[in-house]
C-alpha cells in the first residue's frame, strides 16, 4: 500500500498545474461550505436566542387548549395553584431546565386619562422573568433597566403604545381588566420603563408584577397562564420538552388530572420556518460541493487514464494485476481529495477567525445590534472531509476501471 501511495504522489507531482487547479477547486467548495455553514448557524443561533431570551422562553407549559384559544387570552383556562406547583416541581427535578417563569396574561384597557386603546398585559415575578429571558432587560430603551422595573405598582409599556399616546417614564396610567366573573377592574400603574418590541412595530405586550395581575383580575388564589421555561443549553430543548411531558403524564384530562400541553419555542414562533429555510440552504450548499468534487475529479482521472495509455499497457504487460491498476487510481483520486480537504478546512477556518475579529452586526428584531460570531464545530469538518474524500473516490471509480480493463496490446499501440 506505501507503495501505491508513492506511485500516486508521483503522478500527480508530474503534472503539478492541472493537480494544483483541482486541489484548488476543492479547497475553495470546502471554504466556501464551511464558511457559509459558520456564518448561517451563528445567524440562527442569534435570531433564536433573540426570541427565546427575549420574551417567548426555550419552551413553555399550559393547560390543554390553551394554546388553541390563545388569541383570546382565555382566563378559564389558567392553571390552578396546586396545578402550577406541581409543575414546577416536575421543572425542578429536570436536569436540563435552568429556570422557569410563572405569568398570568389578559386582556385588559390602557388608559392615560385621555385615550384608552387595547393591550395585552403580562404579569409575571421579575426576577424568575429576567432569569428565563435574560435579554428582556436590553429591550428596555427607557426607564430602569433592573428587577426594579417590574417592582408592585409599575407597569413596562410597550414602545408603540407609548409613542402613539406619548407616555413617558414617571407618567402614571390606568390598566381596565374583565376577570372570568365579568366584574370588571382597574389599578393605576406608574410607567418605569419603555419596552422594545422584539416581533415588530405591532408588539403590544405590556408587563406587571404578578401580584398586581392577581389584584386586578381579583383572583383569590393565584392563576397561571403559562409558565415559560429555560434550559442551559438550546439542543437540549427538545429532549428536556420529551422528559417534562413524560413526567407531567397522560395528555388526557380529567377533572382531577388536568391536561397539560408542552410546547418547544419552535412550535410557537413562526421564525421556527426561517431556521428550517437556513439548514434546507446549507444541505444544498452541501450538494453543490459534492457536485463541485465529482467534477474535478472525474475530469482529472479521465484525462489521467487517457494520456498515461501506453504507460498503463506497459505495466499490464510487465505482469501488473488489473486490481492492482484499479487501486493505483483511486489512491490518486484519494490522494487529491484529502489535500483539497485539507487546504479547505485551513482556509476556512483561517476566514472564520478573521470574521470573528471583523465582528460583523445586524439588528434583528430589537433596536439592539447583535453581532455574529461564527463558529464551526468539529463534527462540521470531519463530514466535510469525509464527505469530500469519499466522493474524490467515488469519482475515481470508472476512470480506474477502464484502465484496469486495458488490453496490454492495444494500449501499447496507442499514439
Amino acid at each position: 500500500m506505501g507503495n501505491l501511495f508513492k506511485i500516486a504522489l508521483r503522478n500527480l507531482r508530474r503534472y503539478k498545474r492541472r493537480s494544483a487547479l483541482t486541489v484548488s477547486l476543492i479547497g475553495v467548495g470546502v471554504t466556501f461550505v464551511l464558511v457559509f455553514v459558520s456564518v448561517s448557524g451563528s445567524f440562527k443561533e442569534l435570531m433564536i436566542s433573540d426570541i427565546t431570551d427575549s420574551y417567548l422562553g426555550d419552551m413553555q407549559i399550559h393547560r390543554r387548549g390553551y394554546v388553541a384559544a390563545i388569541e383570546s387570552l382565555p382566563l378559564n383556562l389558567n392553571l390552578t395553584s396546586q396545578e402550577a406547583s406541581r409543575v414546577a416541581a416536575v421543572l425542578q427535578s429536570t436536569p436540563e431546565v435552568s429556570a422557569f417563569s410563572e405569568r398570568i396574561k389578559f386582556g385588559a384597557l390602557f388608559s392615560n386619562f385621555a385615550e384608552t386603546t387595547n393591550i395585552r398585559v403580562n404579569g409575571v415575578y421579575p426576577e424568575k422573568e429576567f432569569g428565563v429571558c435574560p435579554q428582556m432587560v436590553s429591550r428596555i430603551v427607557q426607564g430602569e433597566k433592573s428587577l426594579a422595573a417590574l417592582q408592585r405598582g409599575k407597569i413596562l409599556v410597550p414602545e408603540l403604545l407609548a409613542r402613539g399616546f406619548n407616555t413617558k417614564v414617571g407618567d402614571t396610567v390606568v390598566v381596565v381588566a374583565t376577570n372570568k366573573d365579568g366584574s370588571v377592574n382597574g389599578k393605576t400603574l406608574l410607567v418605569s420603563g419603555i419596552l422594545a418590541s422584539v416581533t415588530g412595530p405591532g408588539g403590544r405586550d405590556a408587563y406587571i408584577h404578578l401580584e398586581d395581575a392577581m389584584e386586578i383580575l381579583r383572583m383569590p388564589a393565584k392563576e397561571v397562564s403559562e409558565i415559560a421555561v429555560g434550559v442551559k443549553a438550546l439542543g437540549q430543548v427538545e429532549r428536556a420538552a420529551e422528559s417534562i411531558r413524560a413526567q407531567l403524564g397522560p395528555q388526557a384530562e380529567t377533572q382531577q388530572k388536568p391536561g397539560f400541553e408542552v410546547h418547544t419555542w419552535s412550535q410557537l414562533s413562526p421564525f421556527a420556518n426561517i431556521a428550517r429555510m437556513i439548514d434546507v440552504m446549507t444541505f444544498f450548499i452541501k450538494l453543490m460541493l459534492i457536485a463541485i468534487v465529482l467534477i474535478s475529479i472525474l475530469n482529472v482521472m479521465i484525462m489521467a487514464v487517457y494520456e498515461r495509455v501506453r504507460e498503463i499497457g506497459t505495466i499490464a504487460a510487465i505482469g501488473t494485476l488489473p486490481r492492482r491498476i484499479l487501486s493505483l487510481f483511486l489512491v490518486e483520486g484519494f490522494c487529491l481529495g484529502s489535500v483539497g480537504a485539507v487546504f479547505g478546512v485551513l482556509v476556512g477556518l483561517g476566514v472564520i477567525f478573521v470574521l470573528n475579529l471583523w465582528k460583523i452586526s445586524f439588528a434583528f428584531g430589537q433596536a439592539q445590534s447583535l453581532t455574529l460570531s461564527p463558529t464551526i464545530a468539529p463534527a462540521e469538518v470531519v463530514t466535510a472531509c469525509v464527505m469530500v474524500i469519499v466522493i474524490s473516490v467515488l469519482a475515481s471509480v470508472q476512470p480506474a476501471y477502464k484502465a484496469s480493463r486495458m488490453e496490454p496490446i492495444d494500449a501499447l499501440r496507442h499514439v
